[in-house]
């Protein structure tokens, strides 16, 4: 079957559609699929629920399908880099869910695993645990939080086979891998692309059983916040 596809348009074709779900890969700028952002915003997608750490920055990233109104909902954890993202939120144009890390984390994780729901001490008592089922386990009460099933995951590597074995860079490892596997369809964009046999398999992080299509392309590798002091 193939995998690798010319370019994010193309890898596309024919599984965007209004109102879908979309889990994202990234934490900040890091590991973020920015081509595939960039082709959905040309796409003019709308009405998308997006599950994402968070949501980029003002004019990059997630942050550009904000500008461009395509988004409705966001499943994330922080939002604190994104005015536009406060502004919309603070102003009801944008809906929004939001999530302890780790329990965003295990929401893919358990979507990938076939899991619909699951248990955790975190959020109990809070904002978060409101309106969710309560079950107590040892003397502890825990909160029901559903597994995510995205129509369509988008995330990026560093490396990966055509078979889409794929190794991430460090810290872009982040939500990538379950994000990646909550997806029906799991499009991911990398920096080279090797034949199989080329990728230690002890080195794998992703299998390929969990990528469809594959892209590579060149990346911009912004710096979210960057601090300097005065030239001495």
């Amino acid at each position: 079957m193939k995998k690798v596809y010319d370019s994010a348009a193309d890898a596309l074709d024919g599984l965007l559609f209004d109102g879908m779900t979309i889990a994202a890969g990234g934490f900040g700028l890091c590991g973020i699929p920015e081509l595939l952002i960039q082709a959905i915003n040309e796409a003019g997608t709308k009405d998308l629920t997006v599950a994402s750490n968070n949501c980029g920055v003002d004019g990059f990233g997630l942050g550009i399908l904000l500008e461009s109104k395509q988004i409705k909902k966001m499943m994330s954890s922080y939002v604190g880099e994104n005015k536009e993202f406060m502004r919309q939120y603070l102003g009801g144009e944008l809906e929004l869910e939001f999530n302890p890390q780790g329990t965003l984390a295990e929401r893919m994780r358990a979507g990938g695993a076939g899991i619909a729901g699951f248990y955790t001490k975190t959020g109990y008592g809070t904002q978060i645990g409101e309106g969710k089922e309560v079950k107590e386990f040892d003397g502890e009460h825990y909160i029901l939080e559903r597994g995510i099933f995205a129509d369509l995951a988008i995330v990026k590597a560093w490396k990966a086979d055509t078979t889409g074995n794929a190794i991430f860079r460090k810290t872009a490892r982040n939500f990538n891998p379950p994000a990646a596997m909550c997806g029906k369809t799991c499009i991911m964009e990398v920096e080279e692309i090797v034949e199989p046999g080329e990728l230690d398999p002890d080195h794998i992080h992703l299998p390929g059983i969990y990528v469809h299509r594959l892209i590579q392309g060149e990346h911009e590798k912004r710096i979210e916040q960057r601090t300097t002091r005065p030239a001495a």
